[in-house]
């Protein structure tokens, strides 16, 4: 198990966590945790369309990296650090006019100082959407 302290986060709290945030808006839901990844779902809808009706790529950039980020927290002491974006990559690999996009993120690295995930999206059919790369900087809590 990957998790800090082996203590595997509930899906209730990844999603009270997001309350109030993008995620909310475009309603981003934590749908399962596992030993090593985490899968959320995100609506195909007005709020995630690109003008042309279909699945806009910062959508799902969004969704790759709020599931990399949560997933670099639940593994780090959170009393003592915290984790920050460095870079994301994304390949938009087929277009979604409407339903669901599922993502689930694995871990390729977690180090002192680094993560890397990868995070793949599935449409409602199960064929692949996108897949993401996050890099994560693991840095000193401020106080």
């Amino acid at each position: 198990m990957i998790w800090f302290n082996d203590a595997k986060p509930t899906i209730d709290a990844l999603n009270q966590l997001s309350a109030n945030t993008l995620l909310t808006h475009l309603d981003i839901r934590f749908t399962e945790i596992g030993d090593d990844f985490i899968t959320a779902t995100m609506p195909v809808d007005d709020r995630t369309r690109q003008p042309y009706g279909i699945l806009h790529g910062g959508a799902t950039v969004v969704l790759a990296e709020s599931l990399g980020s949560t997933a670099a927290a639940c593994c780090v002491d959170l009393t003592k650090k915290r984790v920050v974006g460095l870079d994301i990559n994304a390949n938009h690999l087929r277009s979604v006019p409407n339903g669901h996009v599922t993502a689930t993120t694995t871990p390729i690295h977690i180090g002192r100082s680094t993560h890397v995930w990868s995070i793949t999206q599935v449409d409602d059919a199960g064929r692949n959407v996108a897949i993401s790369r996050l890099t994560m900087a693991v840095i000193d809590q401020q106080r």
